[in-house]
Order: structure tokens, then sequence, then C-alpha cells
């Protein structure tokens, strides 16, 4: 039997320590000139190839390390670069313009930005214009194939985006999907020809799209695509690469001239083993085998991992294998070596992404040696999820999808009465002006809250600093002239992991970072066992800021399918399980908020969009469940108390109905980040209860002028009723500076007064 080998998809960017962040943001803030920047991001892209030819694996990636975006990356590699940006360098495509791209500008917008599929990464959507002549203005993917060769004789695997994926992450006046891809074709086909005259032997093409619901006319350019490539470049070795899902359409893509198709046999196991099944596997290509979860951080039963290897073995011989993640591992931390303060029965049980690729390395020699070379570390695997099991036992609580039954999910008023009832206990004015809930984490606050984390400030101190943040706010707020305040949540890491060390239930890491957006890393709590609460959570901040102000404050919680998607969630029990049992749990918060006087509670869900299955047939229940989570924690609520929600940063047109049925009686989302697109959505829906359409973009520097703001406000309320639109950010503000925060808010509220007063006339 010929030798199994080992392939990865793509390695995290960030290094250990987040040194990828803090060097992007030193260079944005101008202490890192642009010649250490070049010289620091090489050095972390270098020592992330060099660990993974230490961990013995046989095909690296190279070209997925990134300054900011993988997507973005291809857009500035092909000139797809909108008109408003080309006046900012002579150069074809300058940093200067791919951070503008990204970022924005104070006299230009940044570009859509959206979610990686269900993940909670985000990605730069390329914006193609009419007039911009498409060209390759540096072969990246050859850079980096060169670069790992001579630095460190690694002969590695380039890792391109394909071009019917990129042309479906685009957007534009670019005609049919068919002509876009031809304006396309002659630059991929450029940066083949180059790489394989410089030597390479394999490429990496993500189509992730072939996972989704895909069209005959689609199915037909990319086999013309693909023949393109087999004709331009007959020696070079192509692996048409695929993760999320099982594989559309697998009896015609297993024919196309490719030397290889890598399949996710985590996500999509059941759809692909049965397609290999009943199709087979050509004789001529590799077969990538997507054998480990590389979205989820615990390691994997070693002995059922090595079975699935051998029936796959009836289908594809070892030497037509490689064994691989499911998934590049861009959303799992790097390594578990710094988790010195989990409980041991964690420790034990987790993998990140070094340790992922030790379980490839470790099931490649249990094929290619025998078990017998792999005992030891198989049975160390086996007894730490023995040990994780027995844990989660001491922690079960009596819960059952059957008992839910008997819980209602309904409010004790109809929209249109609590609306009523709420508009005379609120007084508010037409437009009422609010934020999203986080105020800036000024270095101080993040100083404050990391010195009580490791006892240099006593409880009274951090207490009193809190406080002192809230008051500021709430004197801000008023002095603006916000209607609805919030508290700023200054007190709070994340607005995931904030709650989950409160709840029962979770763990926390102490660098389990991943990349949520461009510098932007988070740190998702572990949900290792059910799910329960302990005692109030937000009470105390939300009601001291009540008692500082006349004017209404929302209380601001996040949701149980946020908390959920944004967690790493135990894989022993269905995932609407552990929803309900967080939903639950956040109930009885929301319940001593309102016994508390707070009469607005906002249930944040940014990430029910991003948890939608990748395939239409599966999505009817996950928003039944997803739906049913929202309204089991906020249904039992007085019909005065007001109930808010929030999203962002996701197409929310194919769930507005979903999104109307979490009954929220005011929902805030984004619409500038896209450009105002999502107003459209509007125009065709009619949405019924209360909105806050977001009226500018706080994940870029620039401060919109409150003429901008007025024609957001003019065109949304030309699809939602005066009297149930509100104005607001699209997003929370913790990453803008004070001074960006103060000027923008100023603005807004001066736009909703002058919009106000024109509706008043």
């Amino acid at each position: 039997m010929g030798k199994l080998l080992v392939s990865n998809l793509g390695y995290p960017r960030i290094g250990f320590d987040r040194q990828w962040k803090k060097c992007l943001e030193s260079f944005w803030q101008g202490s890192l000139d642009q010649e250490q920047f070049f010289k620091d991001m090489k050095d972390l892209r270098i020592a992330n190839l060099q660990k993974q030819k230490d961990l013995g694996v046989d095909w690296i990636p190279v070209n997925d390390f990134t300054f900011y975006d993988h997507v973005l990356d291809m857009a500035a590699m092909f000139n797809v670069v909108p008109k408003r940006y080309q006046n900012l360098s002579t150069a074809p495509v300058s940093l200067t313009t791919y951070f503008a791209m990204a970022r924005g500008t104070q006299e230009n917008v940044a570009c859509e930005m959206t979610k990686w599929f269900n993940t909670n990464y985000h990605y730069i959507v390329p914006e193609y214009e009419q007039g911009v002549e498409l060209t390759l203005t540096h072969n990246k993917p050859l850079e980096a194939f060169l670069e790992a060769k001579q630095q460190l004789g690694i002969n590695g695997k380039p890792v391109i985006i394909g071009p019917l994926s990129f042309a479906k992450f685009s957007k534009g006046n670019y005609g049919t999907l068919s002509k876009y891809v031809h304006k396309l074709l002659p630059l991929y086909i450029q940066t083949l020809q180059e790489l394989s005259a410089a030597g390479c032997d394999w490429v990496q093409m993500d189509e992730p799209f072939l996972v989704v619901n895909i069209t005959n006319e689609d199915m037909e350019l990319l086999k013309h695509v693909y023949q393109e490539f087999k004709t331009a470049v007959p020696k070079l070795k192509i692996i048409l690469q695929t993760y999320f899902d099982s594989l559309e359409n697998y009896e015609q893509i297993i024919q196309l001239p490719v030397a290889g198709i890598g399949l996710d046999f985590v996500h999509g196991y059941k759809e692909n083993l049965k397609s290999l099944e009943t199709f087979k596997f050509p004789e001529d290509k590799i077969l990538g085998l997507g054998l480990i979860n590389g979205r989820n951080i615990w390691r994997c039963d070693l002995m059922e991992k090595y079975k699935l290897i051998q029936k796959i073995f009836q289908f594809v011989p070892a030497e037509r294998i490689w064994i691989q993640p499911s998934c590049s591992l861009l959303t799992t931390p790097v390594s578990a070596t710094g988790e010195k303060k989990l409980a041991p029965f964690l420790r034990n049980s987790i993998a990140y992404s070094d340790e992922k690729l030790v379980e490839l390395k470790h099931l490649a020699d249990a094929c290619n040696k025998g078990l017998d070379s792999v005992t030891e570390f198989f049975n160390e695997a086996a007894a730490a999820l023995k040990d994780l099991e027995d844990e989660r036992l001491k922690i079960k609580i009596n819960f059952s999808l059957e008992n839910l039954k008997s819980i209602g999910i309904e409010r004790s008023e109809s929209f249109e009465s609590r609306f009523e009832k709420q508009r005379a206990s609120l007084k508010l004015p037409l437009l009422p002006t609010t934020t999203i809930g986080s105020f800036p984490q000024t270095t101080q606050v993040r100083s404050a809250r990391n010195k009580f984390k490791r006892g240099a400030l006593s409880s009274e101190e951090y207490e009193k600093f809190i406080k002192e943040q809230i008051e500021k706010w709430v004197r801000i707020q008023e002095e603006i002239g916000i209607d609805v305040l919030v508290h700023g949540e200054f007190e709070r890491n994340d607005m995931v992991e904030y709650f989950g060390e409160k709840l029962v239930g979770f763990a926390f890491t102490s660098n389990g970072w991943v990349q949520s957006y461009g510098s932007r890393c988070v740190k998702p709590p572990i949900i290792y066992g059910d799910v329960s609460f302990k005692e109030p959570m937000t009470v105390k901040e939300t009601v001291y800021c009540q008692s500082l102000t006349s004017k209404p404050v929302k209380g601001i919680l996040t949701g149980p399918v946020t908390i959920l998607n944004w967690s790493f969630v135990r894989d022993d029990v269905p995932r609407n399980e552990v929803s309900y049992q967080i939903a639950l749990a956040l109930r009885d918060e929301v319940l001593a908020l309102e016994a508390a006087g707070i009469n607005l509670v906002q249930v944040d869900e940014p990430a029910v969009r991003e948890g939608l299955p990748l395939k239409k047939i599966d999505w009817s229940d996950y928003l039944d469940w997803a739906v049913k989570s929202f309204r089991l924690a906020t249904c039992k609520v007085k019909p005065e108390t007001q109930i808010h929600t929030h999203m962002c940063y996701c197409e929310f047109q194919d769930i507005i109905q979903s999104i109307l049925d979490l009954d929220a009686d005011v929902i805030s989302i984004e619409t500038s980040r896209s450009h105002g697109e999502m107003i459209s959505a509007f125009e065709k829906f009619k949405y019924s209860k209360g909105i806050g359409l977001g009226v500018y973009d706080i994940h870029s520097p620039r401060i919109p002028s409150k003429e901008e703001m007025s024609d957001v406000l003019t065109r949304g309320l030309k699809v939602v009723d005066t009297k149930l639109f509100w104005v607001n950010p699209d997003c929370g503000l913790k990453t803008r500076t004070e001074d960006q925060t103060i000027a923008a808010l100023k603005n807004m509220v001066e736009a909703a007064k002058e919009v106000r007063e024109r509706l008043i006339k």
C-alpha cells in the first residue's frame, strides 16, 4: 500500500501572541513604518510555515497569509478596485489603497464587509465597476511560493480562491456572472502559468460555493473554466477544494479536468460518503479527505477517524489520499500550549490548529506504519475524551427537548397593543436616537480590567472605576442629546465571553484567539456542558446607569443563538438543545432587569444569519429553533417592556420573515457598510415592527457627515413607517476612539433632529 500524506488547507495568520494584530494596529497608528511592517509580517509568515514543516505536514499551504483579508487580496491582485480609491496612489494597488478599501478613509467609505459563509469571519466584498480595467497587478501566490521555497526549502501549495467563487463573492455592475468570470479568466491563467514556470507542482483552488446550491449555468461555466486551465497549464496540478458542507453535483464535478478534489468529511460527512459510495472516485485524481474538524477545538475520536480512513480505502488507495482538516484552520486558535489555566479535563480534551495537525500526522502514521506505532497517543486521546464526558455528567440539568413543549414562547399581547403601551410609557420623540450598547474600550478601560483580573485592583476599586466610566458616558450621551441611553459595557471584555463567564457550563481560554475581521480578534468561550443561570449578570451596572439619568436606559444582553454561534460548542448533543438551554438561562436575566425597573432590554442576535445552513433545504429547521430560542429568552416580560435586538454584517434579505417572527419590538440592523442596499429589501417586504437602519459604519475610522446620515434616514423612511423608525449606528462603538465616537454621534443626532423637524412640519 502506498503512503498516505498529510495536507493543510490554511493556517491561522494571527500568531500565537496575536503578533499580526499588534503589527497591523501599530502600522495604522503610525508607530511602525512600512519597512518594519513588511519585515515583521514576513517573520510571522515564515514562522507559520516553519511550524507546519516541523509538525510533519507534507503539503503546506502558501498564500493563505494576508495583511487583512484573503478575498481583499484577490481583489487587489486583479485590480478590482472601485474608482473612489484610485486617486490615493500612483501604484496600481498600494498599501494605502488596500487598507482604504478595507477600512475606508475620511473621504471614501470602505468596501462592504460580510460573513464568510456560516462562520464568524468577515471578508471584504470585491466591488467591480464598469470602466475599471482588470489586470494582474502582482502575482501574490507566486511571491508566496518563491518565498517558502527560497527561505525554507518548502515546495508549497499556493491557495487561490477559484474564479467561480471569487465572482460570487463580488458585487457590482459586471453584467452576468459568466461575463465577469470571462474577464477574470485571463488573469487566472497568467497567474497559473507564472506559477508553473517557477516549478510549482500543486495549486489549491478553493471553490467553496460548490457546496451551495449551484445552477446548471454555473456548472457549465465551471467546466469551461477548468478546461481552459488544463489547456493553458497542462503540467500544473490543481486540487479543487471544497469545505463547510457536502459537494453539490458530485457526479459532474469529479469529471472536471483537475488532479484532485478536496471534500469535507466532517460537516458534509453523510452526503459526501454517500456520493463516494454511489459514484466512486476517479482513478486519476487525489482525494483531499477533510477528516478533522477545522472549526471546533475538541480532540477527535482518533479510532473513529482511523476507521473512516479504512472505509475510504475501499474506494481510493492510500497513495491517492491526502488527509487534511475539513477546512482552513483560519477560525481555530493557533496552539493549546498556552492553556495552563484550564482544568485538566478540558486542557487535555482540546485541540487547536497545531494539535489538529499533530492528530493528522498520527492518523497518517497509524495507516502508514500500523496502529502499534501510535498506541500511546490514541490511548491518551481516548482517556481525555472519557474524562470530559464524566465532567459533563456533574453539571447535567433536567432538560430535554420534550419538556420545551410545555413552555410558551408567545408575548402576552400583540405588537400593536404593546406598541401603544410602550409609547405611552417611554414618551420618546419621533425618530428616537440610541446606540447599540458599547462605547470605546480605551487603553485605560482595558488596563483596569486586566489589573482586576490579575488581582492588582480590588473589587471595590474596579467597581468604582466602572461607575466613573458609566457616569462619564451618561453625561456625554445627555449632552449629545441621545434619547435612549446605554451604560457602555465597560465591564465587558467581549459580548459573548462576558456572559459565558457568568453561566454554568462554560469555560474560558487564555489564548484561544481567532480573527473576526481585520485586526479584530475574539476569544470564543467553550461550551462544554449543560448551561444554566447562576445569578444576575447585568443588573447592577444597568440600574446604576438608570439612577444617573431621567432618560430611559436599555439593558444589553447577547442572545442565545449568537452565544452559541460565537462559542466553541460541545459536539455530543444537538446544537438546538444547547441554544434552548442558553435561552432559558437568559430569560432569568431579562426578567431580573425588568424587575429592577429597566423597561427596555436589547437581546443582540447578530449571528442568527451567519448560522444559517449553506443548503436551503436545511434552512427551515434551523430558523425554527433560532426563532424559538430568542422568544424563549424574551417572551415573559410585560407588554410595557420593550424588547430590542440587533443584527449586523450579513445578508438578511433571505430571512426577513424570520426576523419579524422573533417578535422583537425594535430591531436595529446594518445598512451603511452595504451602502444602503439593505434598505431595498424593505421595499419588497413590509416590516411591521420598530426598526433602526444603522446610519453609519462604526468599523471604519471615518466620521460621516450629518448630510450622509440624513440621506440614509430619508431613504429608509420611504420604506419604513415613520412612527416605527429608530436612529442608531450600525453596531457597537467599542473599537472606535472617544473623539471619533462623540463626533459621529453628534452628527447622527443632528441628522435625526433635522429629519424629525421636516416630518413635523
